[in-house]
């Protein structure tokens, strides 16, 4: 048995030796997770939530479980709100992330999600999808802290005795995403270069450049690997993932040299291996990353131009 195979639960799970995670099921859009790297009174946050009730739950159940623990160190592994819109909550923490992510975060604000959720009602299919997807939180009030720190490539941590490796694997799921590594524990906290039983999003690499990440997860040989959605796994999950890609690449290239539009071949590639993966409408991504990289082509796809194909996506599969 994997470690992903056992149960999804939701809140705080002890995965031994002073590591734990937060976990939100059902994993879909803005369900993310979170970690916590602890040694003695010392730890090590890696991401916030969506929201700040979300937040500030979790903050408070860490509390309680960990009775005189502060965190001194809140690692962002990339700038989709999700994963830093509670940042303020974290205090007196130094809050660290790669350059390109705090670049990334100042484009992306909680003001915007408020708008476009505001909007919805006027916007059909795309906003019936937007509101399904982004509904359930509440981005009123999120002032989210400049990162204390930045950096490019690699740089450590230190929570009491234990090394935490930060590692830039962007660009991938965003341009600046980042691993966490702690390897006297042999675990990786992913972000969301890893969503396991969900269909990945691809924002800004290419497939390529996410199984790179992957790569680089596989030569730690981590046993402990908490992704930015979904349950913890291990090797066995990350494999799976891989396959995944490398087959949606392979069906991305057959059709893409037959000249079907993204639209027509997100819809045309089977996925039954992996039916009961959440959010299947998400290959528009996968599928877009690669006929960016069939054409050579480096200006990335509105984010906007992605949603109006998947909300369409969307609506066909619950249609059918």
């Amino acid at each position: 048995m994997t470690l992903g195979t056992l149960p999804y639960q939701h809140g705080l799970i002890d995965l031994g030796d002073e590591n734990y995670a937060w976990l939100q099921p059902d994993g879909g859009w803005g369900w993310s997770n979170a970690g916590l790297i602890v040694d003695g009174t010392e730890a090590l946050l890696v991401d916030t939530l969506f929201d700040l009730a979300l937040t500030r739950r979790m903050l408070d159940s860490f509390e309680a479980a960990l009775p005189g623990v502060t965190i001194s160190t809140l690692v962002n592994t990339h700038a989709n709100g999700d994963h830093c819109n509670g940042n303020e909550l974290v205090t007196n923490a130094e809050i660290v992330c790669s350059v390109t992510a705090a670049e990334e975060m100042a484009a992306e604000s909680p003001e915007m999600m408020k708008g476009l959720l505001a909007a919805a009602p006027t916007l059909g299919v795309m906003g019936e999808f937007f509101l399904e997807c982004f509904d359930a939180f509440d981005f009123d009030g999120i002032e989210r802290p400049t990162p204390t720190t930045t950096f490019t490539g690699t740089t450590t941590r230190t929570v009491g005795d234990s090394l935490v490796e930060l590692v830039e694997v962007g660009p991938a799921h965003t341009g600046g995403d980042v691993l966490v590594h702690v390897p006297g524990r042999s675990t990786v906290y992913t972000g969301d270069i890893l969503f396991i039983e969900g269909h990945p999003i691809l924002w800004a690499g290419t497939v390529p450049d996410l199984l790179s990440a992957l790569d680089r997860i596989e030569e730690w040989q981590p046993e402990t690997i908490v992704p930015g959605h979904g349950p913890v796994t291990d090797l066995a999950g990350l494999r799976e993932v891989r396959e995944y890609l490398e087959y949606c690449r392979s069906e991305a290239r057959t059709r893409f040299d037959a000249g079907m539009d993204l639209a027509t071949a997100a819809g045309d590639i089977a996925l039954d291996r992996w039916a009961d993966w959440g959010d299947a409408e998400r290959i528009v991504t996968t599928v877009d990353a690669c006929y960016r990289e069939f054409r050579g082509d480096d200006d990335l796809t509105p984010v906007t131009d992605l949603f109006a194909t998947m909300a369409a996506r969307w609506d066909s599969i619950r249609s059918a």
